[in-house]
């Protein structure tokens, strides 16, 4: 296997964090450069080279001809292609593995868009919209609801039998962990929860939790609900330059 090198270009967001965590399971050495979102680093020149998108998180594999990845769901598959060979967090069972795909897919595709769109509705939204709050945590908590479902005889998402931990779980994980930020109660999703506490126990996630700052703004929230709130000058200052460009 080709000895890592690998730089994470991320900040302490849920996305963000499930990378730092599967990169700490993995156990491979890798250096992380902090993207200030505040100063709008993702935009920067330099970042847009490895995600045209300017989002984090990305990746660049040093050791592959400084290869780069974006989108978190491809950074897991490249990560588990060329990094997992002995299959700890993925299936060589070819059906296993479509079943661990399809669960990240769920994720990429619905508990994150979802799930940030009740982040915004409920902490960002210059003005209150009772429509765009109940529609996104609604989803959300349908989404939820999948997911405990999928659990109720199961330890894990993806597998066979009780299934094993894998990126399926990571990936969803970090999103779930934030619940609380989308003002979502868990007490409805008991076996959804317990999975979820049970997997921040792990010493991988504790200390992926903590990259690239070594903070966790849900453990602040869990300590101070009235915690300050990183992210909102920043958003709206998207928000508002999103609206100044297509004259809204």
């Amino acid at each position: 296997m080709t000895t890592p090198n690998i730089e994470l270009l991320t900040a302490a967001t849920p996305n963000g964090q499930k990378i730092s965590i599967f990169l700490e399971e993995l156990g491979i050495p890798y250096k992380t450069t902090a993207i200030d979102l505040s100063k709008d680093e993702q935009k920067s020149a330099s970042f847009l080279k490895v995600n045209p998108n300017g989002r984090i998180p990305a990746i660049v594999d040093h050791s592959r001809g400084s290869y780069p990845v974006f989108e978190s769901g491809a950074i897991f598959l490249y990560l588990v292609e060329h990094y997992d060979k002995d299959f700890q967090f993925s299936f060589q069972d070819s059906d296993e593995r479509m079943d661990m795909i399809q669960w990240l897919f769920f994720q990429n595709a619905g508990v994150g868009p979802m799930q940030g769109q009740a982040n915004h509705f409920v902490r960002y939204a210059p003005e209150k919209i009772d429509y765009g709050t109940k529609r996104y945590k609604n989803e959300t908590k349908r989404l939820y609801s999948v997911l405990e479902a999928r659990l109720q005889d199961r330890d894990y998402l993806a597998g066979k039998g009780r299934g094993k931990y894998s990126i399926a779980d990571i990936t969803t994980f970090t999103w779930v962990r934030w619940a609380p930020w989308a003002g979502i109660e868990m007490t409805k999703f008991p076996k959804l929860k317990k999975w979820c506490e049970e997997i921040e126990e792990r010493d991988a996630v504790k200390r992926g939790l903590l990259v690239p700052s070594g903070e966790d703004q849900i453990e602040k929230l869990r300590r101070n609900p009235d915690v300050q709130d990183p992210f909102k000058a920043w958003v709206r200052k998207g928000q508002k330059e999103i609206a100044d460009t297509h004259g809204n």
